[in-house]
């Protein structure tokens, strides 16, 4: 009877996932569409742009700032499975405390506000152009900070993660010791962003090669990476789970 039981139940499990994580592919499709349809990111306003400047800049390109605006608001929280996925993977950890994943849930929670803040900014500096230029420049600057500083929770959240596998010691751990790696790797370059605040000009700057460029770049190679990984990880449990039954 337990047998019956069970099988709906790990079935329903693993399927759960599955759905949620093939969701992830046409999200990621419509950030890289927004990414380049977004004017503020081609290429990327300079800090160094004086109010006025960034205030022209927001008039002439009204539509597309707000269209892509619009897009952001839907797809926002499209990456979220993933991270879902991932806290559920992390509780399977029998060795690792649930505090790493309720952490790392908190962290994911935190960083996607700061995404959302961003691109309420922007809006907002394209919504009433005739504002003073101050303002506009305010808003920019908000939005760039909310999307470009606070990596805190990122590295928080993939620290949690790198932790719990290496906690992992059983004979087939959930995730393999060289994802604990990739995501001590991915804390460690998206750390210097943090500095962004200091920095006008240069690689720290929030347009600069280090800042934009290479958190870009960091964190798509991470959302492709742990997909491959999730599915693969869910799949073994699958598996696993209907050898057991």
């Amino acid at each position: 009877m337990t047998t019956t039981t069970a099988a709906p139940s790990a079935a329903m499990n693993t399927r759960g996932q599955r759905i949620l994580l093939w969701t992830v592919p046409p999200a990621a499709a419509l950030f890289v569409l927004a990414y380049f349809l977004f004017p503020v990111f081609s290429a990327p306003l300079s800090p160094t742009m004086t109010p006025e400047q960034v205030a022209a800049f927001f008039a002439d390109n009204v539509t597309g700032i707000l269209g892509v605006a619009i897009l952001c608001n839907l797809i926002a929280c499209s990456l979220v499975p993933l991270f879902a996925v991932t806290a559920v993977q992390i509780s399977r950890i029998g060795t690792s405390s649930n505090v790493f994943t309720y952490a790392y849930m908190l962290c994911v929670g935190v960083g996607l506000t700061a995404f959302i803040l961003a691109d309420y900014c922007w809006a907002m500096a394209a919504f009433r152009t005739d504002r003073d230029p101050q303002l506009i420049s305010l808003l920019n600057d908000m939005a760039w900070f909310f999307f470009i500083a606070p990596v805190g929770t990122i590295v928080v959240a993939n620290l949690c993660l790198a932790v719990s596998i290496y906690l992992d010691a059983r004979p087939e751990p959930v995730f393999a010791r060289w994802v604990a790696h990739f995501n001590v790797a991915t804390a460690v370059l998206l750390v210097p962003s943090a500095f962004s605040l200091l920095y006008k000009s240069g690689p720290l700057a929030w347009d600069g090669a280090v800042s934009f460029d290479l958190r870009m770049i960091v964190l798509a190679v991470y959302v492709a990476v742990m997909f491959v990984v999730l599915v693969g990880v869910v799949n073994r449990q699958g598996a696993e789970r209907d050898e057991t039954v």
